[in-house]
């Protein structure tokens, strides 16, 4: 009797012993496989971007980040050690737990310069504001052209603009051109124009002074020109700011976002 009960104990410890070895193996795999936990934004694990570029998108996401606690990370390795780009992106940032607990506010934009991969993740929170369509389109429009030219800050520095102008509903689906802007800002300027003048010669040829009102047209005649002189940039510029990234803080991912390659 006390043979078999040695024995059943020695069999479940051996037991124990193999599955905690593969325990300890599979979570330093996943270690080598994934960065650890950054205290940062923007990690660039490739050494592609310059010092300049990675301060330059710190600053603006740290600022935003600030402004908004929407965490927007942007991750560059080299390689996705077999894994699907989605699959290491969520599983990346559900480790950084990138966003704030609670709100799940966090997005995750990584590229894999090896294998010529790009993902979008959006947290729970973010997915109605950032939904698959236009992580697919911000993909496609604003990174797979300067990926192409192996331009990739430009790439990054274009994507988190249009991410932060998703988030505040502001990227649109099709960017009309500003040329076109300013003809119809000068049309509608010069009807306006002709229309002052027109009261103006009337009241002249009454004998009358020009009144206040027509003052006030004239007003705002130089307010909407002068607002037509400032829509050469759609976006608002976070790169003003400046701060010190307080970390990641405990956002969940659900899968939502978009992938792609160039």
């Amino acid at each position: 009797m006390y043979l078999n009960i040695k024995k059943s104990l020695n069999q479940h410890f051996k037991t124990v012993s193999i599955l905690s070895a593969f325990i300890v193996y599979s979570l330093s795999c996943l270690a080598q496989d994934f960065p650890a936990k950054a205290n940062k934004l923007v990690n660039d694990y490739t050494g592609t971007l310059s010092v300049e570029e990675t301060q330059l998108l710190e600053t603006k996401l740290v600022a935003f980040a600030d402004t908004t606690s929407t965490q927007i990370a942007v991750v560059v390795v080299n390689s996705l050690n077999g894994y699907e780009v989605s699959e290491y992106a969520l599983k990346l940032a559900e480790n950084w737990q990138i966003g704030q607990q609670g709100k799940n506010n966090g997005i995750l934009l990584l590229a894999s310069l090896g294998d010529r991969k790009i993902t979008i993740q959006t947290g729970y929170g973010l997915e109605a504001v950032l939904p698959d369509a236009l992580c697919k389109r911000i993909i496609e429009r604003e990174i797979k052209p300067y990926f192409k030219q192996q331009r990739y800050f430009e790439g990054l520095d274009a994507a988190t603009n249009a991410i932060i102008s998703a988030t505040k509903g502001e990227y649109k689906a099709d960017k009309k051109p500003i040329k076109n802007n300013h003809a119809l800002l000068i049309i509608f300027g010069a009807m306006i124009l002709i229309a002052i003048l027109g009261r103006i010669m009337k009241n002249k040829n009454n004998g009358n002074v020009i009144d206040g009102g027509g003052s006030s047209n004239l007003f705002w005649l130089a307010m909407l020109l002068g607002s037509g002189r400032n829509q050469g940039n759609g976006w608002k510029d976070f790169s003003g700011g400046s701060g010190n990234f307080g970390g990641f803080g405990g956002g969940s991912f659900g899968g939502g976002g978009a992938s792609g390659d160039w």
